[in-house]
Order: C-alpha cells, then sequence, then structure tokens
C-alpha cells in the first residue's frame, strides 16, 4: 500500500483495535517507564504489531526520541520481534520525502494548508522544512499505517500532552484523513481515561468548535 493510498482510508467506527492503539499512542507520550511496559504487553495479542511500530517510530515527533528509543527497546524485548527491513527506509532521498511530505501534510490540512506553510515559515524557515520532509514525509507519510489511524493517534498523544493548539489542528487532520465523526470521538473518549475532569471539558469544547457546534 503506498503513502497515497493509506490516506484514502475510510474509518467510520473506532474499532478495538484501533482504539487499543490510540490508547497506546496516548501512554507513550505521557506514561511512566512502567506504564509503558504494561501498554506495550497489552497489544501483544490483538493489535497489528506493524501498527504498533509505526507508533513507537512517528512518537519521537510529539514527545521526543528518548521515549520512541525507550519504548522500541521494551517493544523488542516484550514482543520479541525483530525489526522489519523496510527498502524505503534507505532508498529514499530528500526530494521524495519532501514530495510525500506535501501531499500528507496538505491531506492532514486541508484549506489550512497554505496558511500553515506560511505561518509555520514565519517562525524559522528551518521548522517548515523538517515539519515537511522530516514529520509528514519521513514519518506520517510512511504506507505501513494508514493516515487516518495516525492522525487519531497523534489526537491521544496531543491530548496527553496538553498541546491544545496541534490538538486543535489534528481534530481537523483526522477527519481530513478519513476518519468519521463518530471515530475522532470514541477516541477522544479512550484518550480520556488519561486526563483530569478540566482537560475533558476542555477538549470536548475544543472537538465541538471543531464541528462547528
Amino acid at each position: 500500500m503506498t503513502a497515497h493510498e493509506t490516506a484514502g482510508v475510510m474509518l467510520q467506527t473506532l474499532d478495538a483495535e484501533t482504539a487499543r492503539l490510540v490508547l497506546l499512542a496516548a501512554v507513550l507520550t505521557a506514561g511512566s517507564e512502567a506504564e509503558v511496559r504494561v501498554a506495550l504487553s497489552e497489544v501483544l495479542d490483538g493489535v497489528n504489531p506493524v501498527w504498533v511500530e509505526e507508533v513507537i517510530l512517528q512518537t519521537y515527533l510529539f514527545a521526543g526520541f528518548p521515549r520512541s528509543l525507550n519504548a522500541a527497546r521494551e517493544w523488542r524485548r516484550i514482543s520479541g520481534r525483530v525489526a522489519d527491513v523496510v527498502p524505503e527506509d534507505r532508498s529514499l532521498d530528500a526530494a521524495a520525502f519532501a514530495a510525500r511530505g506535501e501531499q500528507t501534510c496538505a491531506t492532514v490540512y486541508g484549506r489550512f494548508y497554505e496558511r500553515l506553510r506560511v505561518n509555520i515559515e514565519a517562525l524559522h524557515p528551518a521548522l517548515d522544512q523538517w515539519m515537511v520532509v522530516e514529520g509528514y514525509g519521513k514519518v506520517l507519510g510512511r504506507p505501513m499505517l494508514d493516515l487516518a489511524r495516525r492522525e487519531l493517534c497523534v489526537v491521544a498523544a496531543c491530548a496527553v500532552a496538553r498541546q491544545d493548539r496541534q490538538l486543535h489542528s489534528h481534530l481537523h487532520g483526522a477527519l481530513h484523513a478519513g476518519a468519521s465523526v463518530a471515530a475522532v470521538s470514541a477516541a477522544l473518549v479512550v484518550v480520556s481515561t488519561l486526563l483530569d475532569a478540566d482537560d475533558v471539558r476542555r477538549y470536548q469544547g475544543l472537538w465541538a468548535r471543531v464541528q462547528g457546534k
């Protein structure tokens, strides 16, 4: 499946497997080492291990390399899996990543894409290039997990990290990527178990504004 095809996956409901993946993304972002170990153990059965690995990889975008590295180390130990050799990890060049990043980012941001690029470049041109090439090209554009599920996991990561501005963007992004309103709502319910009551109320209000309510 190509990156373009994964961007076209429609997710009408939050199935049990995806719900567990969303919860894992949240724990990898903000959980303790003990909580991460438990969360990884709980997805051993019933969750596609390739999806698990992709969420571990994308964690570095939202929680930093240390958390991603520690999660990968625990996953290797718990699962006994050897890392898959993916040809694109060694074959794609910077231009290919940039092209894929622009396509993926445009899908996530929709009509807000051009404004986003202008705003991020104003913050710093390097951040704009890293966002497109690294964030959306090398990581979120990877075809091993569809973009709708990736975006739901990004929603989870932003929520537990209390990054309201990015959460707002990725709530829109999940819809743009093919997740239904019902699927996004259910993902927020999954993440709410890790939030306090004030956060839950604030994010429900944010989600209502995204829906135009």
